[in-house]
């Protein structure tokens, strides 16, 4: 059986980041590359952040049903191409998707059974800091991003685990734990193992690891609720001080 994984965060969150590590180490996980009508930026290659298209291609393609969502976000089109699902299927793999709130919502109405991550900075000023570094982005599109963000968080309720992301390589390990934890509970390991190390290929159980699934059961929305109160509360207060 394919799990969906769905992973969720306002922009400058370091999901990206987070997404590219964790697919090195969790085996058999394909991952869904979305479609976008927005320019490249930077060194962005056209098949590897994302399939660069035009408004005309992307909209024949919806025509076509093509995709299993897609949404309009800061006038450009992003879209999860339903051929990812089936190849994940044909292969016996778990299909793992970066896609935003509205994308989730729409993966969420037609696979119910897929498990969602929202990823949150640990605050808004770090937020802030950390789409200032990227130097990409107008004053304007950081602020547009940073409304959007505080938009965004308030859907976190909506997802089955809250992810943090504070300090790297516990985030990669958190996220690592989810899926390894998930994967077995939902299709057992037999048939694909879990990972590196101690899971690699040997079929091993994460139910005799105990340390694997609690830091899963940490993250899960009713585990964290009391964490995010100040981070929310740092969102809040800044949109009512504007």
């Amino acid at each position: 059986m394919t799990t969906v994984f769905i992973i969720s965060a306002p922009s400058g969150s370091g999901k990206s980041t987070l997404v590219n590590k964790v697919r090195q180490t969790v085996p058999n996980l394909e991952f869904s590359i979305s479609y976008t009508t927005r320019k490249p930026r930077g060194a962005e290659q056209n098949g590897c952040e994302y399939f660069f298209v035009t408004r005309q291609q992307f909209e024949e393609m919806i025509r076509k049903g093509e995709f299993l969502e897609h949404a309009d976000v800061f006038g450009n089109y992003y879209g999860t191409a339903r051929h990812f699902l089936d190849k994940a299927k044909d292969e016996s793999k778990d299909l793992l998707l970066d896609i935003d709130v509205q994308g989730a919502e729409q993966i969420k109405r037609k696979l119910p059974s897929a498990v969602s991550i929202f990823i949150l900075p640990p605050n808004r000023n770090e937020l802030e800091q950390r789409l200032r570094k990227r130097s990409q982005d107008s004053e304007e599109v950081i602020q547009r991003r940073l409304d959007a963000a505080t938009r965004e968080i308030e859907n976190y309720e909506k997802y089955d685990y809250i992810l943090v992301n504070d300090r790297l390589e516990e985030s990669v390990d958190a996220l690592r734990s989810i899926l390894l934890t998930e994967r077995w509970q939902r299709s057992g390991t037999q048939r694909r193992g879990l990972g590196p190390g101690h899971e690699q290929g040997q079929g091993q159980n994460p139910a005799n690891d105990t340390n694997l699934m609690a830091k899963a059961e940490r993250c899960r929305l009713e585990n964290v609720r009391e964490r995010l109160q100040p981070i929310l509360a740092s969102f809040v207060q800044a949109a009512s001080g504007r």
